[in-house]
């Protein structure tokens, strides 16, 4: 395979097809070029080629930012006893120690140290996600990146050699990139039936959790804090006989996890419900973000091959592309706009400080209204649009994507689209958003 270069040093394999093409296209007509170049994109994911080039291309997420950082000396990871770097890069990437949730189940890379004594703790804040496993030998990162998705990284938690994050190199992809992550590098919340070791019974069926999900497949091999009245859900039980059946009620409701497993061996006590709530709709949001963000790339690169070939204007956008970027968009808002939503049929309250300093992180207009604000009684946030819109990764959407999401959105929000998918937004809700975000973000001033 021919290594994909950006600085002309080698022809990518997408490059050499248009040359050949172009011959073709003089004696065979368009439609061999058509053929040809999707016959060659099979041969990887188109992430992996220009104008993506998701594996060689510079990075700047947070993670990358604060290895920068560590090299410059301009800041320093200390190792506890217990926890190794865990405390200390947390608070260098400015994670909160209440966004904690546990997973018992062995549905990540260091599986052999997962189980439902020993649960893998991950941490999160808008941009990234720290796993970590007790006697673990890596923390894990997935961090955000604008342009490029979601990128992978372990630090080991050795402390024989400096801290040093090390970028995954394509291997998280094999479960981070799919039709579960919306074909793009990304971020998942699975459910699954797990057994007393924590393996997924995977022939019971699995699922991708995000704020649509019904309630009682959620949380499959995870524990739970918090009340949620009579709605049940997957958490805090095993699956033990072989009709694949799990006792939710005994899982429901759970203050204290100490029945579980010592929980004295975690930084907190809790796996936040409200924390799991928000992680499910943040992780697909951002999937969505990036997918609208490749898909333009890719229509625009190939858009002005085509121009090239057919001798029109160099910046001309022909109508397919278009009709993927404009389909793009909506994918956006779709999720922006909690479409879809799973109605809670009960009120839902944590165990920990996260709901509190979530919504304390939000810009406020001045009626002190921020998109971070939470329901919790019959959905998500009082406000039903995403606050990743105020995110990196949608400020630095393509101009011709985030375009249509900002025109549709205030289309959508002045009450002049009254399409049957936004019918779930009130005129008051719809008023009110609109009122936040002309106070709030700069795109609506």
């Amino acid at each position: 395979m021919v290594s994909l270069h950006s600085n002309g040093a080698a022809p990518s394999a997408l490059g050499r097809s248009i040359t050949a093409a172009k011959l073709r296209v003089i004696s065979g007509g368009l439609f061999c070029l058509v053929f040809w170049m999707a016959s060659s994109a099979s041969a990887q994911p188109d992430f992996e080629r220009p104008p993506i080039d998701y594996l060689n291309a510079e990075v700047n997420d947070p993670v990358a930012r604060l290895a920068k950082r560590i090299e410059a000396g301009e800041v320093a990871l200390n190792s506890d006893p217990r926890f190794g770097y865990l405390p200390s890069v947390l608070e260098a990437l400015d994670v909160p120690l209440s966004s904690q949730t546990l997973v018992f189940s062995k549905t990540s890379l260091q599986l052999h140290r997962i189980s439902p004594r020993r649960p893998r703790a991950l941490y999160f804040n808008d941009d990234v996600y720290v796993g970590y496993c007790q006697h673990g030998d890596v923390l894990e990162f997935a961090s955000t990146d604008a342009k490029q998705g979601a990128i992978f990284y372990t630090l080991s938690q050795s402390k024989e050699k400096e801290p040093e994050f090390v970028r995954d190199r394509g291997g998280c992809l094999s479960c981070h990139a799919s039709s579960r992550t919306q074909n793009v590098p990304g971020f998942l919340i699975r459910s699954v039936f797990a057994d007393a070791a924590g393996r997924p019974k995977l022939g019971s069926g699995t699922f991708t959790t995000d704020h649509t999900s019904p309630f009682d497949e959620r949380w499959g091999g995870w524990y739970v804090t918090g009340s949620h009245g009579s709605m049940r859900h997957m958490g805090n039980v095993i699956c033990s006989d072989e009709a694949h059946e799990l006792d939710r009620e005994s899982g429901a409701n759970q203050d204290d996890l100490g029945e579980f497993f010592r929980t004295d061996s975690y930084l907190t006590p809790h796996s936040d419900i409200v924390a799991l709530m928000v992680l499910e709709h943040q992780t697909q949001m951002h999937n969505a973000i990036t997918a609208a963000n490749f898909e333009t790339r890719q229509a625009l690169h190939q858009s002005y091959q085509m121009n090239e070939l057919l001798e029109r204007e160099p910046d001309f956008i022909s109508e397919s592309a278009t009709r993927r970027i404009d389909s793009s968009a909506d994918r956006v808002l779709k999720y922006l706009l909690m479409c879809d939503e799973f109605a809670l049929t009960d009120s839902v309250a944590g165990t920990s400080t996260f709901a509190k300093e979530f919504a304390s992180m939000g810009p406020r207009d001045s009626e002190q209204r921020s998109l971070r604000d939470l329901d919790l009684e019959t959905r998500l946030f009082r406000y039903p649009c995403s606050y990743l819109i105020y995110s990196d990764s949608f400020t630095e959407l393509p101009s011709e994507v985030k375009a249509r999401v900002l025109e549709k959105l205030k289309n959508i929000l002045s009450g002049d689209d009254q399409s049957e998918t936004y019918q779930h937004l009130s005129d008051t809700m719809r008023r009110e958003i609109l009122e936040i975000l002309k106070a709030t973000h700069p795109d609506f001033q």
